[in-house]
């Protein structure tokens, strides 16, 4: 029963990884408003709306490629590294005025999501 819950939340949480790096390269600016921290008017910090894009992508088909390829503990020991990402977010939306909901409610709670996976996974 823990394995299909451990590996589902997995998937779906790369899935949704995918999901936001995509929409960063796709819809910048409303990713950018949905991340915290909207991008400024004029240039629209493209390299910054990039970088994102690519990161949360590459993040998101990682995960995907270790859970289907590796071992639950290889999968758990990505999800607890890529939990800093998160982290970081959380620090960078309290720091550049975004409100304290999307810190909490969207990056630290990712942030602490994750482990929890990992530890389903290493449970397993």
């Amino acid at each position: 029963m823990l394995t299909p819950i451990a590996y589902g939340l997995a998937v779906v949480l790369s899935l949704f990884i995918v999901f936001i790096g995509t929409r960063f390269l796709t819809a910048p600016r409303a990713a950018a408003a949905g991340y915290g921290v909207p991008a400024a008017e004029g240039t629209g910090d493209p390299a910054y709306l990039t970088i994102k894009g690519v990161r949360d992508l590459t993040y998101g088909l990682v995960g995907l490629a270790l859970i289907a390829f590796t071992s639950a503990d290889a999968v758990a020991w990505f999800l607890l590294v890529v939990a800093l990402a998160p982290l970081g977010d959380t620090v960078i939306v309290l720091r550049h005025g975004g409100t304290r909901a999307t810190a909490f409610g969207i990056h630290f709670a990712t942030a602490v999501i994750l482990p929890l996976n990992a530890a389903l996974l290493i449970a397993l």
